[in-house]
């Protein structure tokens, strides 16, 4: 029974902490890449990191246009969502390990978010281009400042934008190195769930 309970502690510790995180990320992700801000998601985002955020903000400064409390938010709450998971899996922990555990964590989202968001957008040309759909244009404007470079670069190609492919291929080698890593300093198991 105490299985049970504490597979349930797990997923719900995930649940709620990876979708806040995601929320954070997305809103220091769309200020970096100055993305529509009257846009009704980036609205719903800054409605909901605005209360951690503000105090946060008092200590800690932007730097040259970086939203630096983001960031820091952002690896508290990995931070936490880390340490329940490991008390609750009987893990004992180093706050030293917690931080960089963290940090990997937090990059590997990254990672995933724009892994996903080209997902999406490939999707999305095929079945609906030219779509204005919200969350589609925030996608793009998060996404485009990666492919961009990567595109200029390529011969012309018709028409035909195979930037995408590059850039899940420069995704893959980066998980791969973060993978490794993540091996190097030993985390445990029980925090494979964030991966």
């Amino acid at each position: 029974m105490g299985s049970l309970a504490s597979d349930i502690s797990l997923m719900l510790i995930n649940a709620l902490f990876g979708l806040y995180l995601l929320i954070v990320l997305l809103r220091f992700l769309f200020q970096l890449v100055h993305a529509d801000f009257y846009n009704p998601i980036s609205q719903f985002i800054v409605k909901a990191t605005t209360p951690l955020l503000k105090p946060l903000r008092k200590m800690i400064p932007g730097y040259k246009g970086l939203d630096i409390a983001s960031l820091v938010l952002a690896l508290l709450v990995q931070m936490v969502g880390a340490m329940l998971v490991l008390g609750i899996s009987g893990y004992g922990f180093n706050p030293a390990n917690i931080v960089i555990w963290s940090a990997l964590l937090v990059g590997n989202l990254v990672l995933k978010i724009y892994f996903w968001g080209l997902i999406i957008l490939v999707i999305a040309s095929w079945i609906a281009p030219n779509n204005y759909n919200p969350a589609l244009v925030l996608i793009h404007q998060l996404v485009e400042p990666v492919t961009t470079p990567i595109r200029k670069r390529l011969p012309d190609m018709g028409g035909l934008d195979i930037s995408p492919i590059f850039v899940f291929l420069l995704i893959t080698i980066l998980e791969k190195v973060l993978f490794s890593v993540m091996v190097g300093v030993h985390m445990p198991a029980a925090l494979a769930m964030f991966v």
